[in-house]
């Protein structure tokens, strides 16, 4: 009876540490045909309950995005297009300063091939992607799709769940398994969209174009033309009614001509290569150029203007009258007011291509909707229009206030190149005295201390301009100490973050010189808020060995959230800083990290089966066979021998007493152990 207590005992034992070893994604596949040479391989997770999985079109610099990678493709098959993902969500990360894509409770993923070796009888594919809730997973599954034999039903593959095993197995046609049937005649249709759209993401971009098209309103190019074109219509109506009619008929004709731009934008590229563009180096480039020019557009250098015999054709048709004849009329507008609208357009449209999706669409029907409206209510109320101001030299100021704003932001665009390529010229200190000279020309510019061209003689300067440039300045004099290393948070994701900085302690800033004085012991770098740290296990222990201190082992990614989180919140406190600086030797192991192994140090391992061939899979290996965990962030307390001191681990935990409570008690015990030796 004793024996099979004591048993039952090391089973709990066992099951409660192999439960540590989370694989919150349950998969099944299947290969779907479509014709003779052409499959579609689909995967399908379903993702347990606040976990979630982040997309491949995931921006650079954030979470690591999901990515598929095809065993043997070379000679055997072609890729056609980049996989279909099923419906996302979008959410602003103040963390990493970007907008993380992501899966919640289903994902669907569909890849289309093309068969080019007739005696391929399997595509084996890998799925790298990262699951996080409190603490981030780096996954990858394993699928092998056997291609059908010719003229047979198709069979699906699906996933066996083995805990413990990152190497999904797949069911072999021998086994009974799902069947599919499709029509190879009809082409695999698309993935359908979960039950909940982005619609916060797609909101503010509505929000965004609709205040632009105001300001496109309040410009040299459309303002004047509401009188006229107002006018226009009841004058040459036989009714009042029949004038009404006409002028709302050409607001819905304005907003019809620019939702189609957007409708041609995203069937041109396609929703998802929209997104993926956004986050391209050479994409940004480009815009930064393209706004550049929209901004000296605006400022005076030139004007950005269309053909003129396409406004004389235009209009010609627009003679025509009727229904047909006002369609014509308000793409004569849109033509006519190219040169102010354009900018705005094409500024839109880019902030609307890094959402992806129908965000164009949405973003042109925001700004026609507030552009067309003014004429279709003073048609309805035309007795308005003598509180309308008059046309004047404050037109123009509005359009070379835009002006600097296409400038400031084109250099957001720039700033995401250099980050990508880690070029560090665009640093936070060059783009934030950028951005302050900016703003404070724009100032002195509101001020009337500088005129530019086209600006009518200026005598004196409204209450209403005097109070813009006031505000301007104050947002100019607010980012100054951004120099110094203040936070500026209302600003926050524009500029580089504090780490990617000349000083990421500020201009001038002592504490930084100080922190460059520090001798490090071999191996060691300096990590978040100057804590002494490895990324090398064992060089970690043989100086915790050689200064007899414990370890704080520290699992974690360079994509983790929660992760940067407790070195933002919680590490930062004065408290735990001083406990990770003189009591503890960090030994941080990134599981994420690509850089290849030397050949002679790769490995299967004998946990996963899996191949270990990146110094990130060597320590997430380390984690799975040492600690039975593959999730991060993951803290343990190890005495200068590597043996565990703590009596739990510890994951995310934001309690700043409870986590200082936990690295004291493992401190004690290891102090209570060499006492007794």
């Amino acid at each position: 009876m004793k024996k099979i207590v004591l048993l039952l005992l090391a089973f709990l034992a066992f099951a409660n540490v192999n439960s540590q070893l989370l694989d919150p994604v349950k998969w099944t596949s299947k290969i779907e045909k479509i014709s003779d040479t052409e499959y579609n391989l689909v995967f399908e997770g379903t993702i347990e309950k606040d976990w979630h999985v982040y997309s491949q079109f995931t921006p650079d610099g954030g979470p690591l995005p999901l990515e598929l990678i095809f065993k043997d493709q070379k000679t055997n098959f072609n890729l056609l297009g980049k996989a279909k993902e099923s419906a996302t969500k979008r959410e602003y990360n103040p963390v990493f300063e970007v907008d993380e894509i992501f899966f919640s409770n289903k994902m669907k993923i569909q890849q289309n091939v093309k068969i080019t070796n007739p005696n391929l009888r399997k595509i084996e594919v890998r799925l790298d992607y990262q699951v996080c809730k409190e603490v981030c997973i780096n996954q990858d599954k394993s699928f092998t799709f056997v291609i059908p034999v010719k003229d047979k039903t198709t069979q699906a593959a699906e996933t066996l769940s083995i805990p413990n095993d990152s190497a999904a197995t797949l069911l072999t046609p021998k086994v009974e398994t799902e069947v599919a049937t499709v029509n190879p005649a009809k082409p695999v249709p698309n993935a359908p969209a979960s039950d909940e759209e982005p619609t916060k993401g797609l909101f503010a971009i509505f929000i965004i174009a609709f205040f632009s098209g105001f300001a496109a309103l309040l410009t040299p190019c459309v303002f004047p033309m509401i009188p006229m074109t107002v006018s226009f219509f009841t004058k040459q109506s036989k009714t009042k009614a029949q004038g009404v009619r006409n002028a709302i008929l050409y607001g819905v004709s304005i907003i019809l001509i620019y939702v189609l731009l957007g409708t041609l934008v995203t069937a041109v590229f396609g929703a998802d290569a929209l997104n993926a563009l956004s986050t391209n180096v050479w994409f940004n480039i480009i815009f930064f150029i393209l706004l550049v020019v929209f901004a000296a557009s605006f400022l005076g250098a030139f004007e950005i203007m269309l053909p003129n015999s396409w406004a004389n054709k235009v209009d010609q048709q627009a003679d025509r009258g009727g229904i047909v004849g006002i369609l014509f009329m308000a793409l004569a507008l849109a033509i006519v007011s190219f040169s102010c609208t354009g900018p705005i357009v094409g500024t839109l449209l880019v902030d609307a291509a890094s959402k992806g999706g129908i965000a164009p669409i949405i973003g042109m029907f925001g700004f026609s909707l507030a552009l067309a409206l003014p004429f279709m209510l003073f048609a309805l109320f035309p007795g308005w229009m003598n509180s309308l101001p008059k046309s004047g030299g404050w037109l123009n100021t509005v359009k070379v206030f835009l002006g600097f704003l296409e400038l400031a932001l084109a250099f957001k665009f720039l700033s995401n190149a250099d980050l990508v390529l880690q070029l560090h010229l665009l640093e936070r200190e060059v783009f934030l005295a950028i951005w302050i000279a900016i703003f404070g020309v724009l100032a002195l510019y509101l001020f009337g201390k500088i005129t530019l061209p086209h600006d009518s003689p200026l005598t004196h300067i409204s209450v209403g301009r005097l109070s813009l440039g006031l505000v301007v300045l104050t947002f100019t004099i607010y980012m100054i100490p951004g120099l110094w290393g203040a936070p500026l948070k209302l600003i926050s994701g524009f500029p580089p973050p504090m780490t990617y900085s000349e000083s990421p302690y500020g201009v001038g800033s002592s504490k930084g010189g100080d922190s460059a004085a520090v001798v490090l012991p071999e191996g060691a770098h300096l990590g978040p808020h100057d804590i002494i740290a490895f990324d090398d296990y064992a060089k970690g222990l043989a100086y915790a060995q050689s200064v007899g201190k414990p370890i704080l082992l520290d699992f974690t990614g360079f994509a983790c959230v929660n992760c940067r989180k407790m070195e933002d919140f919680v590490s930062s406190d004065l408290s735990i800083l001083k406990i990770l600086k003189t009591d503890l030797v960090l030994i941080s192991l990134y599981v994420d990290d690509k850089r290849e192994l030397p050949k002679s140090e790769q490995y299967v391992s004998k946990e996963t089966g899996k191949e270990i061939v990146s110094i990130g899979n060597k320590w997430s290996d380390f984690q799975i066979t040492n600690y039975k965990a593959n999730a991060q962030p993951y803290y343990l307390i190890l005495d200068s021998k590597g043996n565990t001191l703590s009596d739990k681990p510890e994951s995310y935990n934001s309690d700043i007493k409870e986590y200082g409570a936990w690295l004291s008690a493992g401190i004690a015990k290891d102090t209570k152990g060499n006492q007794s030796k």
